[in-house]
């Protein structure tokens, strides 16, 4: 939702109107969290937040009543492990939450070295769609030693409708029934995938499991 320096928004019309849209919708509050990747969106604190500024005036203009924050999606990488030792403070969602990712092939060599970090440093890791990681779907082990680490698990509310394919549904759908879901997030980068929301949240199956996370 803040445009042109991600996948997501590519302009401010673009993120007015999904932002508009998710008010009609029903939230209130909204915390965007674009990538921040070395290789492919090198987004760092100053452009974040100076872009949050530009997006919260532009709904002042327009009166949108839409509360706007903003953290980012850290990618696990050699980048990342240099943001930490920098010391730099990191962009959080609240508090001390952290929100990471990784790639969809592999998890990087480092991860519990990146996690037990993070939470030496006093942050509280989040892992960005856990359910679209396709290697840990074989051995939800896997996923409880991260949870065991100090992982919470951060599920984008389309993989329980089906929107990716069936395995990252299936795979979705058991970390609700086992307890591991912490958050939703709706993922949004695109007007399709705002449509695609809309149907989800008139789904009585999508709305029950997500009543299983938020309670």
């Amino acid at each position: 939702m803040l445009p042109g320096i991600d996948d997501g928004a590519k302009t401010m019309e673009d993120s007015l109107s999904l932002i508009r849209q998710l008010r009609e919708l029903g939230f209130e509050r909204l915390i965007t969290t674009p990538h921040i990747n070395s290789e492919y969106y090198p987004n760092t604190r100053e452009i974040i937040l100076g872009k949050l500024e530009e997006v919260r005036a532009a709904l002042r203009e327009h009166d949108i009543p839409v509360e706007l924050h903003a953290a980012a999606e850290y990618y696990l990488d050699d980048h990342f492990e240099a943001l930490l030792a920098s010391g730099e403070p990191l962009l959080t969602l609240w508090d001390n939450y952290v929100l990471v990712e990784m790639s969809f092939f592999g998890a990087p060599p480092k991860l519990e070295d990146y996690i037990f970090r993070l939470r030496t440093k006093g942050y509280a890791p989040i892992l960005a769609h856990p359910e679209r990681y396709g290697f840990l779907h074989q051995d939800f082990g896997k996923y409880q030693r991260l949870k065991d680490l100090g992982c919470r698990f951060q599920l984008n509310i389309l993989s329980l409708s089906g929107y990716y394919d069936r395995p990252i549904q299936q795979a979705a759908e058991k970390l609700v029934r086992l307890g591991m879901a912490d958050y939703l997030c709706t993922d949004l980068h695109h007007q399709r995938h705002l449509d695609c929301l809309k149907e989800a949240l008139e789904s009585k199956e999508v709305r029950k499991a997500m009543g299983k996370v938020i309670g």
